[in-house]
């Protein structure tokens, strides 16, 4: 990981415990880039904020704040194939020993230590077609994890490997580029590769190393473990504190058997805080331009979809549309609440008001929501798991709020500061 590449680093030399005395420093700087030097019985510096702003996402990905839902979508519909390729000649290679990398337990009921920004690289069992995306990781002891895997790309790689009875083959990347983590959130169809994306994202100078053990192909990284998820065997893995900062419940996940383990002269271990910033974006912003990819094929003239960081990045977004027809803000809302499945609370504004700006928001719905004609309350639906407030069955009610300007007292709103 090149530091050069980081403004104004927060740099700490006060030895710290990796459990919990390190998440209690990184608490205190949510958004700055932080560099942990003398971790209690680690050679191995920790760094963590690396992408837990939104101008940092878009220095990475050379676009402005405004016109990173137009990158994203932009690189997930012209994926680029990847022809440059290396060996690990950069890195030391041993045996898998997890006990040499400075690994957080973040909280007092966490169920242990968590790899929090390993990236988990997976071959289709059938199509042999590669996936990359980010899990977190329970260290069981010094060559075991337990992965938490959802109904995802890598949960259908893990079934057909089951049913084959047959290990998967996996690599872990830790410690990467902000462009490339984000290419492995994005939500692109089954049959592409994250790294394309990537690759897209880098002008196609993305370069990937061929692993050892598989097939398997991977970005450079600060260190990468290679393994296999066990098809038989389970561990208990939780509590772990998810994107709403509240402990997600205790479950039996697969477990990761690592054989060997490469690691980079100078490396940094990359630490992302559970429910901070860098765990919120990376998570919410690339389900932006499929917001945005909906709401534009009902009301063409959207121009920005923003999910809130008040809202974890996941439950509230403010849609940005330049309103032509009576109607269209609730017509907005329907859509978006119904592309993203996990969004509660939706505010369509118009387009004198900034997405990115809660205060700018607040002030119109303040000055132009009237609640029996401008709020839509949809009960019994299904919402987010990580809605501390859902039911059983997942259901929650969802909320849509219309804060544009009715197109027939237009000059009644006019924001006479605005421009």
């Amino acid at each position: 990981m090149k530091l050069e590449n980081y403004d104004n680093i927060i740099t700490i030399d006060t030895e710290l415990d990796p459990e919990f005395e390190v998440t209690k420093v990184l608490r205190e700087y949510p958004k700055e880039t932080v560099l942990l030097k003398n971790i209690k019985g680690y050679d191995m510096p920790i760094i963590s904020g690396i992408c837990n702003t939104r101008d940092k996402i878009a220095d990475s990905i050379n676009c402005k704040v405004c016109d990173i839902t137009e990158k994203i979508a932009n690189a997930s519909e012209n994926p680029l194939k990847i022809e440059k390729f290396t060996d690990f000649k950069e890195y030391k290679s041993s045996d898998a020993d997890l006990n040499k990398i400075p690994i957080l337990t973040h909280y007092k009921r966490d169920g242990g230590a968590y790899i929090t920004s390993g990236v988990v690289f997976a071959e289709d069992p059938e199509t042999h077609i590669q996936n990359a995306s980010i899990h977190r990781m329970l260290l069981l002891d010094n060559k075991r994890l337990a992965i938490r895997i959802v109904p995802r790309n890598l949960y259908t790689y893990f079934q057909k490997a089951k049913k084959l009875n047959k290990n998967l083959k996996i690599a872990i990347a830790i410690g990467m580029d902000p462009a490339i983590l984000l290419s492995s959130t994005t939500s692109i169809p089954i049959d592409y590769d994250e790294m394309e994306v990537a690759n897209n994202f880098k002008d196609g100078e993305l370069e990937l190393i061929k692993c050892e053990n598989s097939n398997l192909k991977v970005p450079k990284a600060d260190i990468i473990l290679e393994g296999e998820i066990s098809v038989s065997e389970r561990a208990k893995e939780g509590p772990f504190v998810d994107l709403t900062d509240t402990y997600d419940v205790v479950r039996d996940e697969p477990v990761i058997n690592l054989s060997k383990m490469h690691i980079k002269d100078g490396a940094y271990y990359h630490a992302i805080l559970p429910a901070g910033f860098e765990h919120k974006l990376l998570q919410g912003l690339p389900q932006e331009p499929r917001i945005f990819k909906a709401v534009k094929n009902v009301v063409p003239t959207v121009s920005n979809v923003v999910l809130t960081e008040g809202g974890c990045c996941w439950l509230h977004a403010v849609i940005s549309i330049n309103k032509q027809t009576q109607g269209d803000g609730k017509n907005v809302l329907m859509s978006a609440l119904s592309a993203h499945p996990s969004l509660k609370h939706a505010v369509v504004v118009d387009g004198d008001v900034d997405p990115f700006d809660p205060q700018d928001v607040e002030y119109a719905i303040a000055t132009r929501v009237k609640g029996d004609d401008d709020v839509m309350i949809v009960p019994h639906v299904r919402g987010s798991s990580l809605d501390p407030v859902a039911e059983s069955d997942g259901t929650t009610t969802k909320i849509g709020i219309d804060a544009t300007k009715p197109l027939d007292k237009i000059n009644k709103f006019e924001r006479v500061s605005f421009g």
